[in-house]
């Protein structure tokens, strides 16, 4: 492959001056793996979750940035056909199975997915990280104020009990404060429910569960209601922020679909610079294809929030990865963060 240009009038200067993100996305796609004999996928498919987590992606959907990167890249015929799935465990089922391409998953389940593909389901890496934000564990029981006061008759909704990244948060948190012999210690009071469920139970008092580890709008819509408040959230547990959910593709894919796999990390790097830019149009982007009962006003407001964080390069990535190793959630240890994403991230100021 012929190396890019770098000039003042070269296609990456110009990508420079239009953003860090676009930029990025024309330099990963100079590392891309050589593309195989035959023809690439004329369909690609991309399951997302439903939550404004994955908001990139449904910028990416609504504003068709990956058919018009395809097209630029010599794939104008590029079929994208978007799946929802809440929760890691369904999402790694998908990927595992064949019937996706890519998918948005917690950090948590890439690491126990890329852990697993490595003895012999080929492996499995992330393209990039899809946001920051934290995650927040609401509950409708006044006599609740710490983790201390959950028991079995008050359970923890999450998307996935063990597997998603609410459960593996929970579990370095048990770790923290008893010791890494009883990271389990909070497993017993979760339950597996949608943010859309688990946030009508909570909002109604119906009785289902007594809290919500909630990721972003539900924990704002949550918090509107005068009978929920804010335990803690996923920052009082690392540290610090960390990244919430990641991206990820197949071996096979990212090698036999070069121009495929190269547009649709530039319709993220696209789709990052909009959410950067144009955060109203990005609000209305997300409603317009979810039902989520928040104004575009509201979902700014969040959006404008200093903690809402939208970024591919990677954060905490290493942390989680050490965790679940030391635990024995999975037998490889990573030496570093790309270990777990493919070359075209490298790039990036992750961690």
């Amino acid at each position: 492959m012929n190396a890019m240009k770098t000039g003042h009038g070269s296609p990456m200067a110009q990508a420079r001056r239009r953003g860090p993100h676009i930029a990025a996305a024309l330099l990963a796609a100079t590392v891309l793996a050589p593309a195989t004999a035959g023809a690439e996928v004329s369909e690609v498919r991309i399951v997302r979750q439903p939550s404004i987590l994955s908001l990139a992606l449904f910028v990416m959907d609504h504003e068709k940035l990956v058919e018009k990167a395809a097209k630029a890249k010599g794939v104008p015929d590029l079929k994208v056909t978007w799946s929802r799935l809440a929760g890691g465990a369904a999402v790694n089922d998908a990927m595992l199975s064949g019937a996706v391409d890519f998918a948005a998953g917690g950090v948590g389940p890439l690491i126990v997915l890329w852990d697993r593909s490595k003895s012999g389901k080929g492996d499995i890496k992330a393209a990039g990280a899809l946001s920051d934000l934290p995650m927040t564990l609401n509950t409708n029981n006044p006599a609740i104020k710490s983790l201390d006061d959950f028991d079995e008759k008050n359970k923890i909704a999450l998307p996935a009990v063990k597997t998603s990244m609410q459960a593996v948060l929970l579990q370095m948190a048990a770790a923290k404060k008893l010791g890494d012999k009883s990271y389990e210690h909070y497993d017993r009071f979760t339950v597996s429910l949608a943010h859309a469920d688990a946030t009508a139970s909570l909002i109604s008092g119906s009785g289902v569960v007594a809290a919500h580890f909630a990721a972003p709008p539900w924990d704002a819509i949550q918090l509107k209601s005068p009978k929920v408040h804010k335990v803690l959230d996923s920052s009082d547990i690392i540290g610090g922020p960390a990244t919430c959910l990641v991206l990820y593709t197949t071996q096979k894919f990212y090698d036999q679909n070069p121009k495929v796999y190269a547009a649709v990390v530039q319709a993220l790097s696209e789709a990052m610079d909009l959410i950067s830019s144009d955060k109203k149009r990005a609000a209305e982007a997300y409603l317009a294809l979810n039902s989520d009962k928040i104004s575009v006003n509201e979902l700014v407001e969040i959006l404008e929030m200093p903690s809402s964080v939208y970024k591919i390069a990677p954060s905490g990535v290493k942390t989680y990865a050490d965790f679940m190793h030391k635990i024995g959630r999975i037998k490889t240890q990573p030496e570093s963060w790309k270990d777990l994403f493919f070359p075209s991230a490298h790039n990036l100021a992750g961690n």
